[in-house]
Parts: structure tokens; sequence; C-alpha cells
């Protein structure tokens, strides 16, 4: 691809706030969501979910949860973005697994950082006991020497997932703009009537929604408005 191509994409990429009545492909949505779970993860834990609501009783409610918006109410799919704060368990091991299968060519470092410094950074135990001991820990450590000083509280778990759902996210929906499809993130919903309809764990954290579908002629609602770059790009 190139840097031509890309730029084309991400400049035509728009959020589109009503959808026409074309249907999008079901192969289509199955290979941007795959696409989606390349996009970059911390320490390749994959903490995010995405919930592709097909069933129509779930998709009325759950546009219903997102505020009976139009991008919600017109688009052909939705998909719940969902980041997952206590997946890194089992996720770990599952690298371990993999890992250990592949002993003869694997470092020892990458074997022990599954093995030990995950659980240490991940772990926040019961009532985030843990948190606050290596919240102790790392700030008498840090007059030393640079250390990593997150995740040590169930927010700071809700935020490390958030980061990397978003980036697949993205991933998303540019995948779905090569295809010729549009979408819209959506942030405007209830969140606890989105747990409750897709039956969600509790560690679950809803991101964002996805609308996915063809642009209708009014789709857009203006032209794209951004401030001066010099606001947000700093050279230090």
């Amino acid at each position: 691809m190139s840097p031509e191509e890309f730029k084309k994409l991400v400049h035509s990429r728009r959020s589109v706030r009503i959808f026409s009545a074309k249907p999008v492909p079901e192969n289509v949505v199955n290979e941007c969501l795959n696409l989606a779970l390349l996009a970059p993860n911390s320490s390749n834990l994959q903490p995010w979910e995405f919930h592709w609501v097909r069933s129509n009783e779930k998709k009325e409610q759950l546009i219903k949860a997102c505020l009976s918006q139009p991008a919600a109410s017109t688009a052909a799919e939705l998909i719940v973005c969902v980041a997952r704060t206590a997946t890194w368990r089992k996720n770990a091991k599952k690298m371990l697994e993999i890992l250990e299968s592949q002993s003869d060519k694997v470092p020892k470092t990458a074997i022990d950082y599954y093995r030990k410094i995950v659980p240490f950074a991940y772990t926040q135990g019961y009532f985030n006991i843990f948190g606050w001991i290596k919240r102790i820990l790392v700030f008498l450590i840090g007059f030393k020497t640079p250390v990593p000083r997150n995740p040590v509280s169930r927010n700071d778990m809700v935020t490390w997932a958030s980061k990397t759902c978003a980036l697949a996210a993205e991933n998303l929906m540019l995948a779905i703009h090569a295809h010729g499809f549009d979408t819209c993130p959506m942030e405007g919903f209830d969140a606890r009537r989105i747990h409750k309809i897709l039956n969600l764990p509790s560690d679950s954290h809803t991101v964002m929604v996805v609308a996915v579908g063809e642009k209708a002629p009014e789709g857009v609602y203006g032209p794209r408005i951004r401030f001066e770059r010099e606001l947000f790009i700093k050279e230090v």
C-alpha cells in the first residue's frame, strides 16, 4: 500500500450519522473484525471483545441503549467494542503455552516475562490491596530509577484495556471504509443497559459502539473541522 493510498483512506473516512438501507455483506464484516484483531496491544494480552449484534431483538434494544440516535437506528450493523480487565490471566496462560511449545526458539526472558512480570504488573488483589502495595513500591523505586507506575488500581486497568480496545476499533473502522462502507463510533449510550443486553461479565467496560453501513447522501453533517496543528503537535 502506498502512502498516498493510505492518506486517501484516512482523509475520506468520516463519522456517518445516517446510513442508507444497503446491507453490508457478512464476509466483509467478518474480514474487518479479523483485521481489528491484528491491532497492537499491551503484552499481546488482547483484552478486547467485539460483540457483533445479529439478533433483531437485541439490535432494537441496543439502538434504544444508544439513545436511538440516527447513526444507531439506520446502521446496517452494530458492533460493541468491549475492554476486559480480567481476561489477562487466561490470555497470559495461552501465551505461555505457545512460547513453551517453542522453547528452543524463544528467549528465556520472554517466558519469564509471562510467568513473573505479567502477574506482578496486572494483579491488583482483593479490594486493590496488592495495587496499593505496588503503588508504594514504585513510588520508592522511582526515586532512583525510571519504573512503570501503572496499573495499580481498577481504574488503571480499565484505562489499560480501553487503550488497546480503541486501537483495534480504529483498525475496524479503517478496514470497513477500505471495503467501501462507513462507520460511526458512538460514545453516547447507556453502558448499564448494554451490559444487560449483552450479558457482559463484571470486568467489562464498553468503550464504544461502532455503527456500520453505507453512507446516505445526507449522512455526513458538515465538513470536517480540526483546530490548528500547533495546539496538538509539540516538538520538544
